[in-house]
């Protein structure tokens, strides 16, 4: 991609990059009304049946991961046209999703920055490793590699590694806006879980919100994992890497069912998104519809997405995610005998 093209593909999609005060309200509005209606009738169901609390748990969770997107976008500056405005917001949605806002903001805008660039890895992203670093590795790394890699670990205890754990304390380095917001999240979480245990009783509160939590972290990750994890993505090296190649060939467009698209705020046009983060959720699919070149994104679909659990390692000669077998049954090289 030429960088004239490069520049005009960012232009066009620059006017979507504005805000619109009716329809963030409307949506912080049919976000968390749901959210907190469906985190009560799981509560009351208790006493029916706990499969009934499960099925209002999961739909509670769903909308959890709509106001994870409020609390992202906010993050971007691009829910509101307030800065002010965006960090209140932001701040209070980081209590119910469990995320600092001033750490996650921070971490996330290095992601942006350094999506795809192999020599850049490591913070806010998901642990990849080429076929080169993985054959040169210890086994011990290997293991832990293979571990991490594992649906089972990354999205069954990633949500507690991650959002119990890791959120809960301070990056090293990290500055003292940033530091306090952590302190300010953490306090304001336990406070908010110690009313409602105290209120509601410790048993029912777990019964309720551990399902949700759990639904929603790993779906949440789960999404951040398929939109960059899949067969022909885009990782280069520093000296050849591109903003906006990253973007449109290294962020996939997950093409979900129109409920689901609604409830995951249109994250799945995740190839605009990282073009441009100031353009707010609710005109991504806008924009990507009148951008052509958008088109030529990877599409992936619920069904499709599912590979993306066999790709493990990045081979940097075919450009191309490759599975563990995959590797292990590689040709042996002319000169492996010598």
């Amino acid at each position: 991609m030429m960088k004239a093209k490069q520049a005009s593909l960012r232009k066009e999609v620059a006017v979507f990059e504005k805000t619109d005060k009716r329809k963030s309200a409307s949506q912080l509005f049919n976000t968390t009304v749901p959210l907190l209606l469906l985190w009560t009738a799981a509560y009351l169901s208790l006493s029916v049946s706990y499969w009934l609390t499960l099925v209002f748990a999961i739909a509670a969770a769903g909308f959890v991961i709509r106001l994870f997107i409020i609390f992202h976008d906010c993050c971007h500056q691009s829910f509101f046209k307030s800065r002010r405005a965006n960090d209140i917001v932001g701040t209070i949605a980081g209590v119910i999703t469990l995320c600092p806002y001033e750490q996650w903001k921070n971490t996330h805008a290095i992601h942006h920055a350094t999506s795809g660039n192999l020599e850049k890895r490591g913070i806010g992203d998901i642990w990849v490793m080429t076929v080169n670093e993985y054959a040169a590795a210890s086994r011990i790394r290997r293991l832990a590699y293979r571990l991490y890699r594992n649906p089972v670990v990354l999205f069954g205890l990633g949500p507690i590694a991650l959002f119990l754990i890791q959120y809960r304390f301070n990056r090293k380095g990290a500055k003292r806006k940033e530091r306090i917001s952590t302190y300010v999240t953490n306090i304001a979480l336990v406070s908010l879980y110690a009313l409602l245990m105290w209120a509601l009783g410790w048993e029912a509160f777990l019964l309720v919100q551990a399902p949700v939590f759990f639904v929603s972290g790993s779906l949440g990750i789960w999404l951040f994992y398929v939109q960059h994890q899949f067969e022909e993505s885009y990782y280069e090296h520093d000296d050849e890497w591109s903003y906006v190649k990253a973007a449109v060939e290294g962020s996939s467009f997950y093409k979900l069912p129109k409920p689901l698209q609604w409830i995951t705020g249109n994250i799945g046009y995740h190839h605009v998104h990282h073009l441009n983060p100031r353009v707010p959720n609710y005109y991504l699919e806008e924009a990507h519809n009148a951008t052509p070149p958008l088109h030529k994104a990877t599409t992936i679909t619920l069904r499709t997405s599912l590979q993306s659990l066999r790709f493990h390692l990045w081979d940097e000669e075919a450009e191309t995610f490759v599975s563990f077998k995959a590797w292990r049954n590689r040709p042996a090289r002319p000169d492996a005998a010598a």
